[in-house]
C-alpha cells in the first residue's frame, strides 16, 4: 500500500496492517449533529446512531477532473471523497462546499486531503481526510486530477450525520455491542450507502480477523442521481445487516501505574453505536512503549460541545465509509483538555488501534481536534495529552521524560517528515523518544509544527517533576532582611509553572517535615509554628511521584512584646499657635527583643512611624483635654500600647503682672483679637501656671526689637523678635519640665536700638 505523501498536516497515522492516517478537516461552523442540533449535555438513554449518504462524482470524458454539482441532501455534518480501490490514491485536487443547514449560504471551497496514506488493511475503500462542516443540507464538489494518469474509480462524496441529541458519561460497556436501534437495508437507497465490512488491523504481517469482502463502488455515472450498487457481504461477521455478537475474551490484565488515571470520557460518554463496530478489540503483545501524538482537524473553529459529535463522525467515516473495525485512536482530546476514550478494548488496557503506520503494535496514539499547524495548543491540551501519556506509559515503566527514548521495530517500510527525514526498510530497529509526534514516524507533518514544538513542554509534564516551584511569601507576619518573623501562625504562598492537574499534593515542611498538605490546585498553606526559629520551605509531589522542594525560608516564632524605654511624652513647640491647632512634639522610645517594626500613633490622629523615629511634630486644640495613644508592634506582630495626655491653655497678656508702659493692639490676626506692645526698656510681662511646657507666641516684623526672659526668677534667654517676614501668633521661645509644676515667666523689653518696640500675643503652656 501506498505511503502518505501529503505533508500538510493531516494525519491520523497510518492502521496497522498498512495503516491508518487519514484526519479530520474541520470546516468554520456552527452547527452541531444531525440537523443542526448540538449536543446540549442532557443525558441520553442509549448510543447516538449516525447515518452516511453518498452520491456518486461526475468523471469528465478523459478521467482527468470530476465533479458533483449543487445538490440538495439530507442533514450532515462531515464529509469525504471516497473511490472503490483502496490501494488507490488520488493524485490531485478535490475540494468541496457545503450550504448551512436551512438557509442559502453556501460555503467557501474547502481543500481535502487526497493523500491519507494507506488504510486498514481488508479496508473497503481508500479516501480524503474527513472534514467537518457542521450542520449541512447542500453539497457541491470538484476533483481536478494533476497527472495524466485518471481518476480512481468508483468516486463519490459520503456525508455523515453523527446524529442528534446528548449524551451522558456512562462507564463503558466494554466493547460489547449494543443493539442496533435499526436495521440496515442490505439494498441501499440511491444516496445511502450500506457499512463497509471491519477488518482487523496487523502491522502489515498479519492476517486480517474478520472478511475482506466489501460493498461494490458507486459507478462514475454521468447522472448525479447515479447509486452507488450495493452487494453486501457474505460473511456473517461483517455483513451491515447481521446480528454482532459479543467477543468472547476481554484482553489482557490492566496492569497498575504509578501515574493516576485523567479523568476519560467513555465510548457511551460521546454516544459510540457499538452495533456499528462489534468485533473483539486486538490488544498490544508486550504492552506499551511510546506515546504517539497526532492532531486531527483543518481549523480549531468548533466548540467543544460539538466534540462528541465530531468523534461519532470520525468513528462513522472510519467504519462504515473506509471499512475499519473501529476509529483509529486510541484517545482523543479536544481543545478543552477533554480526554474521550477511542478504540474499545478498555482505556485501562494496551489496546491496539490503527494510528501509527508501521508502530501500532508497539504504541498508544493520542489525538488532538485541532490543527497545530495553525494555533498553539492550549495548556489544557498540552495538560490532557502528558496526563494520559503519563498514566499509560507508567503501567509498562516506560520513563516518559524528556531525553528518554525507546527502540521500535518498523512493521513496514517508510519514512519521516521530523528530524532528519530519514527512510528504512521493514523490520528496521528505530529510536524514538518514548512521547513522539505522527510526523517523527512517518512523512506528515501531524500533529502540526506548533503542537509538534511543544513535545518537549508535554515530555516534561508527564515526567515531572513539578517545575517553576517558587516561594512567593509567608504572610501573617513581618520580614526584615531574610528573616520573617511570626507569634505562630503564617501562611506560605507558592507558585508552579507545572499544570496543577499534573501535581499530586504540596507539603509545607517546616524543619524538614511535613507540617500541612494541600491539592495540588493550591498556591497557599497555612501552619502554626512552635516558638523558636525554623527552616520553611514548600515541597511538590508530581503525579510520576517525583518531589521538587523550595528553598527555605528562615522564620522566627516568637510572643515577647515590645517596651517603650521611654514612655510618650508631650511638648510644646515652636511654629504658629491658633485655638484650634497649638504646635505640640511627642517624643518616646520602643525597643523588642527581636525586631520591632513600627510604632502607630492610633489617636487623636492616625500615624505610622518607623523603629528607628522617636518624635513627632503634631499640633493640639486649645483648651481641649487630649489623650494621645501609640501601640508599639514588632515584626512578629507583638504589640504593646502606652499614652500620655495633655492639654494646651492659652493665656492672653491681659492675665499678665505688667510693668511699664504697653499698648493694646487690636486685630483678627492676635490670639483673643488683641496684643500688647512696648518700646520702653524694661518694661515687663509676668504670667504664673502650673504645667510642664510653655511656649511664648510674639509677633514679629522686621522693625521688631529683642526681650529677656526669665523663668521661674532666672534669665533663661534673649529672644530677638525680628524677622524679615511678618508673623502674627508665633511662638518662638519654648521651656519643658519633666513633671507638671508651678512655674513664672517673665520677659522684659531690652529696648533694643533702632528697634526697641516689642508686640506680644501671651503664653502657651501645657497641663
Amino acid at each position: 500500500m501506498s505511503l502518505l505523501r501529503s505533508r500538510r498536516g493531516w494525519g491520523i497515522g497510518a492502521v496497522v496492517a498498512a495503516g491508518v492516517s487519514g484526519v479530520l478537516i474541520v470546516q468554520g461552523v456552527n452547527g452541531g449533529g444531525a440537523n443542526g442540533a448540538a449536543d446540549d449535555g442532557k443525558p441520553a438513554s442509549g448510543p447516538i446512531a449516525s447515518e452516511e449518504y453518498a452520491a456518486a462524482l461526475k468523471v469528465a470524458a478523459d478521467g482527468d477532473s470530476a465533479t458533483l454539482a449543487k445538490k440538495d441532501t439530507k442533514p450532515f455534518s462531515m464529509l469525504g471523497v471516497t473511490w472503490s480501490d483502496p490501494s488507490a490514491t488520488l493524485a490531485g485536487k478535490v475540494e468541496v462546499r457545503t450550504r448551512d443547514a436551512g438557509t442559502d449560504n453556501w460555503s467557501s471551497w474547502l481543500e481535502l486531503g487526497t493523500d491519507s496514506g494507506p488504510g486498514e488493511e481488508g479496508a473497503a475503500r481508500a479516501g480524503t481526510d474527513p472534514a467537518w462542516v457542521g450542520a449541512s443540507d447542500g453539497v457541491e464538489v470538484r476533483v481536478d486530477g494533476k497527472t495524466s494518469a485518471e481518476l480512481p474509480e468508483g468516486l463519490r462524496v459520503d456525508m455523515i450525520d453523527p446524529g442528534t441529541g446528548s449524551v451522558s458519561d456512562l462507564e463503558p460497556a466494554g466493547y460489547a455491542a449494543a443493539a442496533s436501534t435499526e436495521s440496515p437495508d442490505a439494498s441501499a437507497t440511491p444516496t445511502e450507502v450500506t457499512a463497509a465490512p471491519s477488518v482487523s488491523p496487523t502491522d502489515g504481517t498479519g492476517t486480517p480477523s474478520a472478511s475482506a469482502s466489501t460493498s461494490a463502488s458507486p459507478s462514475a455515472s454521468a447522472s448525479e442521481s447515479a447509486s452507488p450498487s450495493a452487494s453486501p457481504s457474505t460473511s456473517a461477521s461483517a455483513s451491515a445487516s447481521a446480528t454482532p455478537s459479543a467477543p468472547t475474551s476481554t484482553g489482557p490484565t490492566a496492569p497498575p501505574s504509578i501515574a493516576p488515571k485523567p479523568p476519560i470520557t467513555s465510548r457511551a460518554g460521546w454516544g459510540a453505536d457499538e452495533s456499528m463496530s462489534p468485533e473483539a478489540p486486538d490488544y498490544l503483545a508486550n504492552g506499551i512503549k511510546a506515546v504517539v501524538v497526532h492532531h486531527t482537524a483543518e481549523t480549531n473553529d468548533y466548540t467543544c460541545a460539538q466534540s462528541p459529535a465530531m468523534i461519532r463522525g470520525i468513528y462513522t467515516y472510519h467504519v462504515k465509509t473506509n471499512g475499519w473495525k473501529d476509529i483509529g485512536y486510541n484517545f482523543l482530546v479536544d481543545k478543552c483538555g477533554t480526554v474521550f476514550e477511542g478504540r474499545k478494548g478498555g482505556v485501562d488496557k494496551p489496546v491496539l488501534g490503527a494510528h501509527a503506520y508501521g508502530f501500532n503494535t508497539q504504541t498508544t496514539g493520542i489525538s488532538v481536534l485541532g490543527n497545530y499547524n495553525l494555533v498553539e495548543p492550549p495548556t489544557a491540551v498540552l495538560t490532557s495529552v502528558a496526563r494520559v501519556a503519563a498514566w499509560k506509559l507508567g503501567q509498562y515503566g516506560v520513563n516518559p521524560g524528556p531525553t528518554a527514548t525507546t527502540t521500535l521495530t518498523a512493521g513496514a517500510a517508510g519514512n519521516n517528515f521530523y528530524g532528519t527525514r530519514k527512510s528504512w526498510s521493514t523490520g528496521t530497529q528505530l529510536t524514538f523518544p518514548t512521547i513522539h509526534g505522527h510526523g517523527d514516524g512517518y512523512a506528515t507533518e501531524c500533529p502540526g509544527s506548533k503542537l509538534y514544538a511543544q513535545l518537549p513542554a508535554i515530555r516534561s509534564h508527564a515526567a515531572g517533576p513539578v517545575a517553576g516551584l517558587t516561594l512567593k511569601s509567608v504572610t501573617g507576619a513581618g520580614t526584615s532582611g531574610v528573616r520573617t518573623y511570626t507569634k505562630s501562625a503564617i501562611t506560605v504562598n507558592w507558585s508552579a509553572t507545572t499544570p496543577a492537574a499534573l501535581i499530586t499534593k504540596y507539603e509545607v515542611l517546616v524543619d524538614g517535615e511535613a507540617a500541612a498538605t494541600a491539592a495540588g490546585t493550591a498556591t497557599s498553606g497555612k501552619v502554626n509554628l512552635a516558638l523558636g526559629t525554623h527552616a520553611v520551605s514548600v515541597r511538590a509531589t508530581h503525579i510520576s511521584g517525583k518531589t521538587t522542594t523550595t528553598a527555605a525560608a528562615t522564620v522566627v516564632a516568637e510572643t515577647t512584646a515590645p517596651t517603650f524605654t521611654t514612655a510618650p511624652n508631650l511638648s510644646l513647640r515652636t511654629g504658629t499657635v491658633s485655638t484650634t491647632a497649638v504646635p505640640v512634639t511627642l517624643k518616646w522610645k520602643a525597643t523588642d527583643t527581636a525586631v520591632l517594626k513600627e510604632v502607630r500613633l492610633t489617636a487623636p490622629v492616625a500615624k505610622t512611624y518607623g523603629p528607628t523615629v522617636t518624635s513627632a511634630a503634631l499640633t493640639s486644640k486649645s483648651g481641649a483635654a487630649t489623650t494621645w495613644r501609640m501601640t508599639a508592634y514588632d515584626q512578629a506582630g507583638n504589640a504593646r500600647a502606652a499614652s500620655v495626655a495633655g492639654t494646651p491653655v492659652i493665656l492672653q497678656e491681659t492675665s499678665a503682672t505688667r510693668t511699664g508702659t504697653w499698648t493694646t493692639k487690636s486685630s483678627t490676626s492676635y490670639l483673643g483679637g488683641k496684643s500688647y506692645s512696648s518700646s520702653a526698656k524694661n518694661a515687663s510681662l509676668t504670667w504664673t501656671f502650673t504645667g510642664r511646657s510653655a511656649a511664648l507666641a510674639v509677633s514679629r516684623a522686621s522693625t521688631s526689637g529683642q526681650i529677656t526672659v526669665f523663668v521661674d526668677g532666672v534669665k533663661a534667654a534673649t529672644v530677638d523678635l525680628k524677622s524679615a517676614t511678618t508673623k502674627y501668633r508665633d511662638a518662638i521661645w519654648t521651656k519643658s519640665w519633666s513633671a507638671s509644676a508651678k512655674h513664672t515667666v517673665k520677659i522684659v523689653v531690652v529696648g533694643t536700638s533702632g528697634r526697641p518696640t516689642v508686640t506680644t500675643d501671651g503664653l502657651v503652656y501645657l497641663k
